[in-house]
């Protein structure tokens, strides 16, 4: 039957069903250009009012996978895992968790993204060390995987090519919200690259797209159920950013705290455990065990070091140079700023958003995808909330640019709440 796509904007428009015949037909005209960004854009805007049913959704995400080339992990059977965020300020948790599970036995095998906007991205991060390669063929990632059992590099412009033109039309159009448009783009792209396991870091908070605990558990169900729908193992963790992850927000500042917690050097508790927690669910879905058999496992490897030689294997197999390791100095922006409590009181909040914002405008972050990169720009933070008195350090801000870090100060001060 010949399908036309203003019927099937007018079918989701007055509330039907698509059909996954329906669906792949949009994904693929969207994609092949011979349906229009208006066309695209009405069904899109039907889809954020009339929402989509589990099935369609399921359809929807396999079809954007399909739309591009698709990464083949089967000769690790299960052993494969993934982990993906829904986006954080100062969450590194890729950086330790991955290593870990990979100490374990699992097979990460990781594509991941630059960051843009408030929220970094592991890429960039990774970019931070001097040589480290983010850029490989299909052949050498998976050569990668079996020898040293983990690789983490960029999403090519081949995998899932629909999500990008969809998302972008989404931003211009009112349709970022949708639940089904926003689970199947994250979907997608981790369908797409293979992997037989799959962990979900749901944030919520200040500093996250998703605001409240529910919400963040509602998308997180959903995304578990579309994930094993289309033959994966899930797992998702919910988790707070009403606050930096750690004391570091900016890429060189964030590889440096996550190799103290490889050091078992980290003064930053939440950051060790979340990152344990994301590897341990990584062990127990690829290994058929416990969650706490695979913390067990998680932790042993933690303290044992096998961890950070599993992080140095890493990044030099990537061409990252290993030697910053032995001093965790890798180099920071040449400016600084140091900001200092005037007066006894307490840190009762932050808006991380705005910090993240703050980060971004020093160089560690982009407004535009076409912006470079600082990678030493950032932020560390000495004190956070809780009690502070007259001469404390608060936190201490590095760039490459007066300026910007003169108007950056005003940005962070403003995103500090302090009480008495």
């Amino acid at each position: 039957m010949q399908l036309y796509i203003k019927d099937i904007i007018a079918k989701k428009r007055d509330g039907y069903l698509l059909s996954d015949e329906e669906i792949r037909h949009f994904v693929n005209g969207y994609a092949g250009d011979s349906i229009t960004d208006y066309q695209a854009a009405a069904l899109c805007m039907a889809i954020y009012l009339r929402g989509m049913t589990q099935s369609e959704t399921v359809a929807l995400t396999q079809a954007i996978a399909d739309s591009g080339r698709q990464i083949d992990l089967t000769e690790f059977g299960t052993l494969t895992a993934d982990k993906h965020s829904t986006g954080g300020v100062g969450d590194k948790t890729t950086l330790v968790a991955s290593p870990i599970a990979a100490a374990c036995g699992v097979y990460v095998a990781k594509l991941a993204g630059r960051g843009l906007g408030h929220t970094g991205g592991t890429i960039d991060k990774l970019s931070a060390i001097p040589g480290y390669r983010a850029e490989l063929s299909g052949e050498e990632f998976r050569r990668l995987v079996r020898d040293n059992g983990i690789a983490v590099v960029a999403q090519s412009a081949d995998i899932a090519p629909a999500d990008r033109k969809l998302y972008a039309l989404r931003d211009v159009t009112g349709t970022v919200e949708s639940q089904p448009l926003i689970i199947s783009s994250v979907m997608s792209k981790k369908i797409a690259a293979g992997a037989a396991c799959i962990v979900l870091d749901v944030k919520f908070g200040s500093g996250a797209f998703i605001k409240s605990r529910e919400a963040a558990q509602e998308m997180a169900d959903a995304m578990v159920a579309i994930g094993r729908a289309c033959g994966r193992r899930m797992s998702a963790v919910v988790n707070s950013m009403d606050q930096p992850l750690g004391n570091a927000v900016g890429n060189a500042l964030e590889v440096r705290e996550a190799v103290d917690v490889l050091k078992n050097a980290c003064t930053t508790p939440c950051l060790r455990e979340q990152s344990l927690t994301l590897a341990a669910h990584m062990i127990s879905m690829a290994l058929d065990i416990s969650i706490d058999d695979a913390l067990t496992r998680g932790s042993a490897a933690l303290t044992s070091g096998a961890a950070l030689e599993k992080f140095r294997l890493w990044i030099s197999s990537q061409g990252g140079d290993v030697g910053f390791i032995r001093n965790n100095d890798l180099p920071l922006s040449p400016l600084s700023h140091d900001i200092v409590a005037d007066k006894c009181g307490e840190i009762v909040a932050m808006d991380t958003q705005k910090i993240g914002e703050a980060a971004c405008h020093l160089g560690a972050g982009r407004k535009v995808m076409t912006d470079t990169i600082d990678p030493g720009a950032g932020i560390y933070f000495h004190r956070k909330p809780g009690k502070v008195t007259t001469g404390d350090k608060v936190a201490t801000l590095y760039s490459s640019y007066a300026s910007k870090l003169e108007q950056a100060v005003e940005m962070l001060n403003s995103s500090l709440i302090f009480g008495e």
